[in-house]
């Protein structure tokens, strides 16, 4: 069955980088997309950055610069690099299996000012 776990989240000052995991197992890594989403209090789910299985990339106008996603088909893992840290960043972040159901269960990032 699919899996998605992510690692990696944890409190950090403004400005400061972090860099979360995604481990991805029980479905054809390399064919398919993946993507990052975050969820902050009170607020919808929202997409923060795909990639697709050739590598191209989005990213949501609020991250552009900042954050970088990538993947290691060799290790069935999506990475999402996050630098210039802002307090408004903090959330919840989860791995999915882009256009699918299929999530992680998160990872909270916390980002102090």
């Amino acid at each position: 069955q699919v899996q998605l776990v992510e690692s990696g989240g944890g409190l950090v000052q403004a400005g400061g980088s972090l860099r979360l995991s995604c481990a991805a197992s029980g479905f054809s890594f390399s064919m398919n997309a993946m993507a990052w989403y975050r969820q902050a209090p009170g607020k919808q789910r929202e997409l923060v950055a795909r990639i697709s299985s050739s590598k191209s990339t989005n990213y949501a106008d609020s991250v552009k610069g900042r954050f970088t996603i990538s993947r290691d088909n060799a290790k069935n893992t999506v990475y999402l690099q996050m630098n210039s840290l802002k307090p408004e960043d903090t959330a919840v972040y989860y791995c999915n299996l882009h256009g699918t159901s299929y999530w992680g269960k998160g990872t909270l990032v916390t980002v102090s000012s």
